[in-house]
């Protein structure tokens, strides 16, 4: 698996995320509240919109065009629930951040 380093720790911090871009894919990385930092698609499964155009609590991510809304801490969708983001595999090595987007897709809702 390839890792690509994203960042440092300095660049994300707790309860706060970011967006990267790793071979044309939008990343985004959230860091939860007293979670692990996680990397997710970068679109809204809804209809494509950047997520880090939206907002995130420390808790709940939330896109802005539909207020759809995903748990920081699994990707899973809240509102709607029918839903979740892709996870991409993230490593920490030191304060470098890595993420792999190897074998990984970005899940869409309603097609």
């Amino acid at each position: 698996m390839a890792f690509e380093k994203v960042g440092t720790l300095d660049d994300l911090w707790e309860g706060d995320m970011t967006e990267v871009e790793i071979n044309g894919q939008l990343i985004l990385l959230v860091w939860p509240e007293g979670g692990e930092i996680r990397a997710y698609q970068g679109v809204c499964p809804h209809q494509d919109i950047p997520l880090s155009e939206g907002k995130f609590d420390g808790k709940v991510v939330m896109c802005r065009a539909h207020q759809w809304t995903f748990d920081g801490k699994t990707g899973r969708g809240i509102n709607p629930g029918d839903c979740r983001l892709a996870e991409y595999p993230v490593k920490l090595d030191g304060d470098d951040i890595y993420v792999s987007v190897e074998g990984v897709e970005p899940l869409f809702a309603h097609p």
